[in-house]
């Protein structure tokens, strides 16, 4: 089940993406979002829960679209550049601290848009 329809993208969207660019960043993004909210909405239906979460998930899952097209990746292997780069004798290696800095496959403005709903929790619950 897609968590999103084209026509909800483009009402909630910052960038304008064709649709076919959507269909093939959709996927990946809601694997993304699943990962990170324990697959709640795998198990739960996601049009009957509670509106405003409801509509700050379908904001992350844009805000993961939008931010896979931007950095035109969708895995970390893609996201983040090697640590060492070989042309003939030149070596070029990147420092301790660019490797602190390397880019995360979650968009740090979806965990704004989901801090408040509790699809975060990762606590243990006790009887």
């Amino acid at each position: 089940m897609a968590y999103l329809t084209y026509e909800e993208y483009k009402d909630l969207a910052l960038l304008e993406l064709d649709q076919t660019e959507f269909e093939r960043l959709l996927p990946e993004a809601s694997k993304a979002i699943d990962s990170i909210t324990h697959y709640f909405y795998r198990q739960n239906d996601l049009e009957s829960d509670v509106n405003f979460r409801r509509v700050q998930f379908k904001n992350a899952v844009v805000c993961q679209i939008e931010y896979f097209h931007d950095m035109g990746a969708t895995s970390t292997h893609e996201l983040n550049s090697p640590l060492t780069v070989n042309m003939g004798r030149t070596q070029v290696m990147t420092g301790v601290e660019n490797q602190k800095k390397r880019n995360s496959l979650i968009a740090p403005d979806v965990y704004m848009y989901l801090s408040h709903t509790g699809l975060l929790y990762s606590g243990v619950s006790t009887i």
